[in-house]
Order: structure tokens, then C-alpha cells, then sequence
């Protein structure tokens, strides 16, 4: 079993092989057979001329066949008379065998033998899913394989090509391969061609070499020791790198222009930084297709095993260098397909000289009204205007609409209770939410604003202030009946802010002088202050922003003394559902355009009630401090709370999808309340970053001339009111070949929407289920692969992988081990809503890093040639750590330093001023700042980084063999995980074991 269950996890019961192991079945149950014929080596290679191949992925093994009554840990045993090398070769034969009385543990290393003997089938012993790692009952020297006297274990290094033919029982010795480290447009796969010379196969696909030529010398068995994460021999620095794949990307791509027209090729990488030229296909960094090259036949999309979508930012940002988007009048644009609703765009067809134009999403012909009519030119049929209309010619526009409605309002609502007055912060808190409203700019850069502000304080009772600019001073209104919320007064509660910031003073100087007259031991229900601030945006008729300053215990309304909550109910739940009452009053949010931010100002048990689902659903977010009593803590509350409140903000947004007319939308993920249908999202509020996840599925076969049209078009509110339509439109090619499909996706696109979809299904489906239907989706999709689209000349030894599917193996696993899915020991439910919340609402770029954390090594010393570097990442494993060295750990959540034991004395002087390795303080820190290029470096590139993520985080300072190592650990996403989650090599042979076992 790869993932080992923690005591946050339910057991099953044994099952067959797949679900005793963690991997989902990979091919229906037969009879005995060896599906890997010629595996005589695990290695990646790609025998098409547009694939990459890696032959130098292998375990050191060669073969005579090894039956056993558990397919999955079946092996091939040979001996090297010459080498005296044991090797194992995976095999799925299973039949009695018997040895010298011992069990051999599956994944054993290559082991030194004296002298050649006959290959003797060996028993393997059955492997408990408690017990995945090793065998309950064998010796601890077994661990690696059957060991004797005259034997000892051979350290794994660079895999070396030995092969032998299993037809006798007597195995000859095969002259060894080495690697060549040689650059080539040519990838070498090697098959068996005689006992005693291989003949190297040549397969040419684009990439770098991986070249083996014979070794005129025994192999060194004082190599360097592999990571103890490979179980099967494998090296993990051989493996496909996702570090390698976005430093090709940006190489090719970094500050470059990349054009985006009608069936343009694959765009670059979310992480790569570079410019956008819309020439009629909207950004990818708006809305981003799984594939780009969708099959024709519905048939063929569900046979390559991958899902077909796009990811969708309605909102987001233009990259430095590029163009603002397009604005236009509603009056002065042309108008969009009077059948469905789509909005004008490049991919609608002009017919009759421009007086008709066809829509590609409904299939129907539109009539152009005589205002906007102009002739078409040309055999295209373009019009004559088409350079001068956005609408046209651009992939994404927006159109400015005639209606205007009201403003967005800022509603501060405050926690006056008990716990509130006795925790000493609100004075602090009070402080930074003056200071940021006088410093309030407004869209067009005016150093007064205009917005309208309310506020509000609360403890078991409401407390509104009426701060019309006509009164003296601010009256408060006291509103004791919480259940039924009546407002007394509707003027004064909404105020402009350059109108009203003298009286919030004055209140916000009294509130850490109130006196609270309640108990709040019992909690405060958490929906109390919700419903009040959504009673005042309800009338007043307009959207805004409710920020909520909380401090007292949290309780749900309703459930204090109900048995209806999470146990009390026959029917099955998630602890990831929210509350009904949750959800019912998300809803109204939504429908106000409402959207909560909750400040939790105490970071406490709160026991079963999670204040953060209405926020997240509402558009908003759930920040926790703990009484902001640190330094820390504050400078990430005031970060915090700017970015909440100066971030460009969508209001009561409906978004809609369109799709040719012979595909549909089947599913729409992320977070926001789902509706009847997917293709129809309404949402309180939006971001830059909210992105969602959606699905599609065919009605019919596509016209391969036509192509494919992805629309997405966003009717959302500005803060000043404007209702303004943003328009999306992406044209993909189609192709009845199967390979060409393969070739145009992303692991990157794959693995956010993967993440997406799963993280919304964890409401309804079991975790387990989940994990293992995921590892089925990517076996099944690597087999397809090897089966349609590659020559017959591959060996079931080589992993074939799609060229810019290399790093899906490694996203995949990432996301199966993540904490959502797979809780550790010390992973709290709370930690698990809010990360799953968090990564949900996330981008492409944020949600592979998030999986894939950027590890940069930092500079011991700074001078002209050596500066820490964000392009030189290293892979995400232990191996990668030296003790001598500094090391950052770059996640959209979490920012590490990891410190080791060896670093220079001068180093941790210039660094942390201070010189001793025992004296640097770990745990959640700030650097200090000194004056010297080392600390002005890495502080430097801590802030930019810092710049890049979407919420303010911690600096966490890790010192090698400290207690607090962990949290490092789960970053380390190469490794095997503190949650038991399985190594990335690990997982990279089971995917292709299974993968060639669905082909026997």
C-alpha cells in the first residue's frame, strides 16, 4: 500500500490487490499470466518523433521469472555471473514458487551474489495494507531482499541496462550500459538482442539524449547511495523532473511575446512570466483549455482518459507589458446571437456580404441590425471594420453597459464582547481600520474616496450607528431581537466615507472603552453579525463588503442544543459539508452580492462550528490570528486588511459558458453555490485569482473545419456601480487522431483541474474512493498512450509519456497525498477546510505551486556571480538539502528557510546576526534587517515573493534535525510524506506497472 492510513483515517477491509494497496484497480481480474513479457528494465522512452523519452528510468534488475499469489509485488530474478548482481524486474506472473525457506520482500535492491546459479522462482510474501513498507513478519535485514553471507547490498546509482533472456533456467551475464550525459535531438531504448551483446535501438523524438553506451568495466559499487524513497531500485534524479519542465518553458517563453490567435498552438506554462498579444484567442491566463486540439468523436475523448475542459479567471490580471482591455459601449457594439446569448466575437461567421452572421455555440444564423451593418471583403469575409471593433478582432473585451446600479458599500462589523474586550487588541485593530479608510484612493486615483461605509459592533445584540454627516455626533442604535433583524432607520447607516470619517473616529476611539454586558462563555453565533450586515446592504439595495472583526467562541445558530447537526443525522456526511443554515444564508449573500471577510482575532478551538464556509462561498475569506499580540501577527493583519479592501473587486457576477453547439458543459468546479445548471454560475463576489474549473462532453461529432469556440462571458458590478460585461472567447482545433489530442495537454492545466473537481467532490464521495479514482483516470490515460499512439517497437520496460505530460506523475501524486485527501497525524479538520478552501479558489500558477513548491537554494555569500536566483529551483526531495546550505521553500501558503547544521559561522552572522547554530531562534520568525548584501538579498527576494502570493504569509525559519523539520517535510513532495503518502518513485512505477498490465 503507497498511502498509509493515520489514525485521522478510516480503515477498510482487506481487499483485492488494488484497494489493499492504495492504487486503484488498473485491469479486471484473469488468470495467471506474465503481462510484461520483455520488462527486463523500467525506463522512459517515447517512441514517437513529438515525445520525449527517458530510458534511463530503471531498476537494476534482469530477468528470470518470479510467480506469486500477489500480482503487484511479482518480480524477475536473475543472477550475473560475471557482475555478481541479483536483479529484479517487475512481472505480474503469478504462480507458487518456492526458495530457500525464506520470504523476499517485494522492491528488494539489487543484491551481490557469488558465483552464477539457477534463477529459483521465490515466494513473496503478502503485505498487509497496515504495513505497506515492509513485511510483518520478516527480518529486519530482509528489508532489501534475501541477503547471505555472501552477500551484501549494492547501492542503487545510475541504473545500469543489464538484460538477459528468461528461456533457460541458467541466466548469462549481459555487459553492462552506462549513461552518457550527451545532448541530442535522439533518445536511445534498448531491447535484448542475444545473451550476450545488446543491440541499442534508436528512436529519434524531440528532447535531450539519454544515450547508454557498453561500460568496458564492472560497475562501481561504491557509488553514491540513492535516496531511500525508491523501493524499486529506481533513481530518483533519473525520474522526469517538473523542475526541468518550467525551466525549459521559461527559457523558451520568459519575456517573450506569445501570440494568441484561432488555433494557435499550446500556450506557455502558468508559471512562466511572459506577454500576451490577443489577435483573436483570449489570454490563457483568462481562460486556459485542457487540450488545445480536442478530438472529433466523443468515443475518442473518453478513449485517451483525460478530462476535456477549461479553466476560467473571469477577472484577471493583464501582465506587465501588455495591453489594457478593451473597452467599448454597450450602444456601439455589435450585438451578440440573438438565440443563445452569446456575445460577439471572432470565431461568429459572416454569410450574405455581413448582413447574417453564424454562431458556432446555437448552430443558427442572427440578423445584423442596419446600425451596425458593414460589408465583408476578402474570401474570408471579414469586414471591413474588423481592426476597429474589439468585438471582432479580440479574444477578450468588455463591454460597458448602459444601466448603472448602486455603488458597492464597505460594512465593518466589530466583536464588542467579553473575550473581545479582555483580549486587548481591538485598540491595535481599531488603529489599522482608521488608518487604512483615510488612506482610501478611488478608481480613478483621487486621494478622497467616495465609497460608502457602514459600521456596526456586536456582542449577543446588535449595535448600528447612524453616522449622517447632519448629527453632532454618531447615535447607536441597539437592535436586541437578533432573530427576526428590523432596522429602525434606513438614512445614516451608509455613508460616504469623505463625508463620515470624523464620526467612525470618534467611534472607533470608544469601542476598546465599551463595557460588555453579556456572558459570552456559551460562544456568539457566528451567522449574528452576517445577517445584520446583510439586513443593511438588503436596505439600501446595494453590494458591498462585510468585514468582520470576531473574537468571542464560535457557534453555529441552531445547533447549540439540536441533535440535527453533523451526528445527528442517519444520512452520511463529509466533514467538509457546510451547515444547512450555512448555506442558506450564503445563498442570500450571493443574491445581494454580499461578500464576507471574517477576521478571527483569537485563534481558538472552536470546536465543530468552521466560521469560514459563508465567507468562501460568498467570494470572501477567513484570516486567523492569534490576539495579535506578536509582531508578526499584526503586519499580517495590516496586509490583510489592505488587500481585502483594495483589491478590484466583482459584485453580484453571474457567469455564463457557451460551448459549440455540439459539445455541453457537464460540470462546473470551484467555490461558489451550485446551481441546476453548470453552464450558469452566480457568485457574490470575484477576484483576480477566483478561477473555476469547468467540463465538457460531447452531444454529437465535431466538424473539424469548424473547430471549437469556449466562451465565457461575466456580468458583474464595479465598485462605483458600473455593470460591465467581460467577454472571453477561445477557438481550439479538433482532430480525429487520437495522438494529436495527447499532444496539446498541460500537466500543469491538468493537475488545477483535477484538483478542482476532486476537492469539490471530497462534500459527497469518500476520500479513499476519490484518491483511487484519480490514480485509475492517469493509469488509464498513460496506457491509451501507449497503446494508440505509440510504435510497436516499444518494450514493456519503457514509461511513455506524452512530451508535455512529463510532470503529471509527480502533480498527481502531490495532489493524492495532500492533506485534504490524505490526513496526517497532526492535520486538524480546521487546517483541512481552510486549506481546501484556499487551493480551490486558486489559479493554475498558485495551485502547481502549491503541489510543487519552489525550492531555491540561497547564496552563502553575495557577490557579482553568485545572488539568490527564483529560476534555479531544485527538485522537492531530501537529496536536494546539503548541510551547508540555505534553502527557500516558496508555496502560495507557506514560506520556509530552511537552515543547515553546517552553514558558515559567517553566514548566520550576516544572515541572523548571530553565530551560533543552537541560538537561531525556529518556528515563525522575521529576519532581521541588516546592512550587508547577503541580508538585502534574501530579503529582497522574500519580498518579491511575498508580492506574488495572494495572501499574507509567515516567514518559518527550519533548522536542520529541529522538532519543527516537519513542516518541511510535507514539502518535500518527492518524498515519501509525514501522512504516509507514497514517494514519488514509488508512485511513478506503480503507474506504469498498472499501465502495461490494462494492455495484457
Amino acid at each position: 500500500m503507497m498511502d498509509v492510513p493515520t489514525a485521522n483515517q478510516s480503515q477498510t477491509p482487506c481487499q483485492p490487490w488494488a484497494g489493499q494497496n492504495g492504487w486503484s484497480p488498473a485491469s479486471p481480474p484473469g488468470p495467471p499470466c506474465n503481462p510484461l513479457p520483455s520488462f527486463q528494465h523500467l525506463s522512459l522512452g517515447s517512441p514517437s518523433d513529438q515525445r520525449p523519452c527517458y530510458d534511463h528510468l530503471q531498476p537494476s534488475n534482469r530477468g528470470c521469472h518470479s510467480d506469486t499469489n500477489d500480482a503487484h509485488h511479482s518480480t524477475l530474478y536473475a543472477h550475473n555471473a560475471s557482475q555478481g548482481v541479483q536483479r529484479i524486474v517487475p512481472d505480474a506472473s503469478v504462480a507458487p514458487a518456492a526458495s530457500q525457506g525464506r520470504n523476499i520482500p517485494p522492491c528488494s535492491l539489487p543484491l551481490i551474489n557469488q558465483g552464477t546459479q539457477p534463477c529459483t522462482p521465490l515466494q513473496m510474501p503478502f503485505y498487509s495494507p497496515y504495513s505497506p513498507y515492509q513485511p510483518p513478519h520478516t527480518h529486519q535485514g530482509l528489508l532489501n531482499g534475501l541477503q547471505s553471507p555472501h552477500q551484501k547490498h549494492l547501492p542503487v546509482s545510475s541504473p545500469s541496462f543489464r538484460q538477459c533472456v528468461n528461456q533457460s533456467p541458467q541466466c548469462t551475464a549481459q555487459p553492462a550500459f552506462e549513461r552518457a550525459n550527451v545532448e541530442s535531438p535522439v533518445v536511445s531504448a534498448h531491447s535484448p538482442a542475444s545473451h550476450t551483446s545488446p543491440v541499442q535501438q534508436y528512436t529519434h523524438c524531440r528532447g535531450t539524449i539519454s544515450e547508454f553506451v557498453p561500460s568496458a568495466a564492472a560497475q562501481d559499487t561504491s557509488s553514491t547511495p540513492q535516496s531511500p524513497e525508491s523501493r524499486y531500485g529506481l533513481d530518483p534524479e533519473l525520474l522526469p523532473s517538473a523542475v526541468k519542465v518550467i525551466a525549459e518553458d521559461k527559457a523558451e517563453w520568459e519575456g517573450k511575446v506569445f501570440v494568441s490567435e484561432p488555433f494557435s498552438r499550446l500556450p506557455p506554462l502558468a508559471t512562466t512570466s511572459c506577454i500576451i498579444e490577443d489577435r483573436g484567442n483570449a489570454s490563457p491566463f483568462a481562460i486556459r483549455s485542457t487540450s488545445y486540439c480536442v478530438p472529433c468523436e466523443g468515443q475518442t475523448a473518453l478513449l485517451s482518459r483525460l478530462p476535456l475542459g477549461a479553466l476560467v479567471s473571469p477577472l484577471a490580471k493583464q501582465n506587465a507589458g501588455e495591453n489594457a482591455l478593451p473597452v467599448c459601449k454597450e450602444p456601439e457594439c455589435v450585438m451578440g446571437c440573438g438565440w443563445c446569448g452569446a456575445s460577439m466575437c471572432p470565431a461568429m461567421g459572416w454569410q450574405d456580404c455581413g448582413q447574417r452572421f453564424y454562431c458556432p455555440f446555437c448552430g443558427k444564423l442572427s440578423e445584423v441590425p442596419w446600425q451596425h451593418y458593414q460589408p465583408t471583403k476578402g474570401v474570408e469575409g471579414v469586414r471591413v471594420d474588423n481592426e476597429k471593433r474589439p468585438e471582432l478582432s479580440m479574444g477578450s473585451y468588455e463591454i460597458l453597459n448602459s444601466l448603472k446600479g448602486e455603488p458597492a458599500a464597505l460594512l465593518l462589523a466589530i466583536d464588542v464582547s467579553a473575550s473581545a474586550l479582555r483580549g486587548g487588541h481591538l485598540e491595535f485593530a481599531a488603529q489599522q481600520i482608521l488608518t487604512l479608510l483615510t488612506s482610501l484612493k478611488r478608481e480613478d486615483g483621487e486621494s478622497s474616496s467616495d465609497v460608502r461605509v457602514g459600521l456596526m459592533t456586536y456582542d449577543s445584540k446588535i449595535h448600528l450607528y447612524d453616522l449622517s454627516p447632519a448629527l453632532s455626533r454618531p447615535h447607536m442604535l441597539v437592535i436586541t431581537e437578533t432573530e427576526d433583524l428590523q432596522l429602525p432607520v434606513r438614512e445614516g447607516l451608509l455613508v460616504s466615507l469623505q463625508d463620515c470619517i470624523d464620526s467612525i473616529d470618534s467611534v472607533l476611539q470608544l469601542v476598546p472603552q465599551f463595557s460588555s454586558e453579556c456572558d459570552d462563555s456559551s460562544g456568539v453565533p457566528m451567522e449574528l453579525p452576517v445577517k445584520a450586515g446583510l439586513a443593511v446592504l438588503q436596505a439600501l439595495g446595494c453590494p458591498g463588503k462585510l468585514l468582520i472583526f470576531h473574537t468571542a467562541p464560535l457557534i453555529e445558530m441552531g445547533h447549540t442544543n439540536s441533535p440535527s447537526g453533523f451526528f445527528g443525522s442517519n444520512k452520511p456526511k463529509s466533514v467538509f459539508q457546510p451547515s444547512e443554515q450555512a448555506v442558506s444564508l450564503a445563498k442570500e449573500c450571493v443574491s445581494q452580492g454580499c461578500g464576507v471577510h471574517l477576521f478571527v482575532l483569537s485563534q481558538q478551538d472552536v470546536g465543530g462550528a468552521w466560521p469560514g464556509h459563508i465567507p468562501y462561498l460568498t467570494g470572501g475569506a477567513l484570516h486567523t490570528y492569534s490576539h495579535l499580540q506578536g509582531e508578526l501577527d499584526r503586519e499580517r493583519f495590516c496586509t490583510d486588511l489592505k488587500t481585502t479592501v483594495e483589491t478590484y473587486t466583482g459584485y453580484k457576477a453571474e457567469l455564463r459558458i457557451f460551448v459549440s453547439k455540439d459539445l455541453r458543459v457537464s460540470g462546473c468546479y470551484g467555490l461558489f453555490i451550485p446551481g441546476p445548471n453548470p453552464g450558469h454560475v452566480t457568485m457574490a463576489t470575484l477576484d483576480c485569482f477566483t478561477t473555476l474549473a469547468v467540463e465538457l462532453a460531447h452531444t454529437r461529432a465535431l466538424d473539424e473545419t469548424r473547430g471549437v469556440a469556449i466562451q465565457a462571458v461575466l456580468s458583474y458590478s464595479t465598485q462605483t456601480g458600473d455593470r460591465r460585461t467581460r467577454v472571453h472567447t477561445l477557438t481550439l482545433r479538433c482532430s480525429r487522431q487520437l495522438q494529436d489530442a495527447f499532444r496539446q495537454y498541460q500537466a500543469q492545466t491538468l493537475l488545477t483541474f483535477y484538483c478542482k473537481k476532486i476537492y469539490c467532490a471530497v462534500l459527497e464521495r469518500p476520500l479513499q474512493e476519490l484518491r483511487e479514482e484519480l490514480q485509475t483516470e492517469v493509469t488509464e490515460a498513460l496506457a491509451s498512450y501507449r497503446k494508440h499512439c505509440c510504435s510497436a517497437s516499444v518494450s514493456a520496460g519503457q514509461l511513455v509519456l506524452p512530451q508535455y505530460l512529463r510532470a503529471l506523475p509527480v502533480y498527481i501524486n502531490s495532489l493524492r497525498k495532500s492533506e485534504v485527501l490524505l490526513p496526517g497525524l497532526r492535520s486538524s479538520i480546521h487546517q483541512r477546510l481552510q486549506q481546501r478552501c484556499q487551493v480551490l479558489r486558486m489559479d493554475t500558477r498558485g495551485t502547481s505551486t502549491h503541489f510543487y513548491p519552489l525550492l531555491l537554494p540561497l547564496a552563502l555569500s553575495v557577490d557579482s556571480s553568485s545572488s539568490p536566483n527564483p529560476e534555479e529551483a531544485l527538485r522537492c526531495c531530501a537529496a536536494s538539502l546539503e548541510p551547508r546550505g540555505l534553502y527557500l521553500v516558496h508555496a502560495p501558503l507557506t514560506l520556509l528557510l530552511w537552515v543547515g547544521a553546517q552553514v558558515p559561522a559567517c553566514t548566520l552572522v550576516e544572515l541572523f546576526n548571530t553565530s551560533c547554530f543552537s541560538s537561531l531562534p525556529s518556528g515563525e520568525t522575521k529576519l532581521p534587517v541588516l546592512e550587508n548584501p547577503l541580508s538585502i538579498s534574501v530579503r529582497s527576494l522574500i519580498n518579491s515573493l511575498n508580492a506574488e502570493a495572494s495572501c499574507a504569509r509567515k516567514l518559518w525559519v527550519v533548522k536542520q534535525g529541529d522538532a519543527c523539520e516537519e513542516a518541511l517535510q510535507r514539502h518535500l513532495v518527492e518524498d515519501k510524506s509525514p501522512n504516509g503518502g507514497a514517494s514519488y518513485a514509488d508512485f511513478l512505477y506503480h503507474l506504469h506497472v498498472n499501465s502495461v498490465r490494462l494492455l495484457q
